[in-house]
């Protein structure tokens, strides 16, 4: 027996545990996942290979013999320590940790991801997060980011991620100023950002004489309509987060643009990546109705 003993499969080991706390082959099957006749025969085989019977059949189920209390006793202690090692290693588990490069533009970080990300950073201490914004795409396949958010349409086939939301545009100006969009003047987007539908509604639509100026990035045409220049067509979770903002018109769904969380397929299961695509679309999911327009600001 000792010799053959060494040729027992830790899945033998289980078995033998299981008949032995069952006492049936159905109810041990059940515990193993495969059906009573392949109980049956593995049972028979490990009994041919130790040269000797581990239970005995009974009318009242399977009792175990000397040889097999001894073999069961065995397969329990394996049993326990492989549970207290699988345990201890997933209590070591290493957290996320390093550093993890985000691109995105400035209006999405200043007005929609900065909470998330210090929400982020105090469950992940760990992680040190490496800001790039700006609205030009960078390369995720050259690790110029790890992580992009972007509102796009079309975002890259080289890489994945997740659609977490809808971005609504709607026309606002600022309290107290000529509001009106047949009277007042306009400002929009530049030229750098003429894929956006708003920009080319702009072009189309505004008289040269009543558009006021341009803007190169989405945060300083916010802050062009705020101070008063002109009306001009802002993302919702702006226009209706920014006091002294007033919403001239519903959001229009030929402008709307996705939002997407996305990273290169050869990283999305690194730790720390995971951990921030989790940690944003949690939190993206939970202002949706700010992001589609569906939350306007009362008064």
């Amino acid at each position: 027996m000792k010799e053959s003993a060494r040729t027992l499969a830790w899945d033998d080991f289980r078995l033998i545990n299981a008949v032995a706390e069952t006492r049936n082959l159905p109810a041990a099957a059940a515990r193993l996942g495969i059906d009573h006749s392949t109980v049956f025969r593995r049972l028979r085989q490990v009994e041919a290979l130790l040269g000797t019977p581990l239970f005995e059949r009974h009318r009242t189920g399977y009792t175990l013999t000397p040889a097999g209390e001894g073999v069961a006793a065995l397969a329990a202690r394996v049993d326990e320590d492989i549970t207290a090692v699988t345990r201890r290693l997933a209590g070591q588990a290493p957290l996320p940790s390093g550093e993890l490069r985000l691109a995105t533009s400035d209006s999405l970080l200043s007005d929609l991801l900065m909470p998330m990300l210090m929400r982020f950073r105090r469950a992940h201490p760990a992680i040190r997060l490496d800001l790039v914004t700006g609205n030009p795409a960078l390369n995720l396949s050259r690790r110029d980011a790890d992580v992009a958010v972007r509102a796009t349409d079309t975002p890259p086939d080289t890489l994945v991620g997740r659609r977490t939301a809808r971005i609504a545009w709607a026309l606002y100006g600022a309290e107290g100023e000529e509001c009106s969009p047949e009277k007042a003047d306009w400002v929009c987007l530049g030229d750098n950002l003429a894929g956006l539908k708003v920009v080319r509604f702009a072009r189309e639509a505004v008289p040269a004489a009543r558009l006021a100026g341009r803007f190169d990035t989405v945060l300083g045409l916010s802050h062009a309509v705020a101070a008063g220049m002109g009306v001009g067509h802002l993302p919702c979770f702006i226009g209706d987060a920014w006091p002294g903002l007033v919403r001239l018109s519903q959001p229009e769904p030929d402008h709307a643009s996705d939002l997407w969380l996305l990273t290169h397929p050869d990283l999305r299961n690194t730790p720390r990546v995971r951990a921030l695509l989790d940690s944003l679309a949690e939190q993206v999911a939970a202002k949706r109705p700010l992001i589609e327009g569906k939350a306007p600001r009362q008064g």
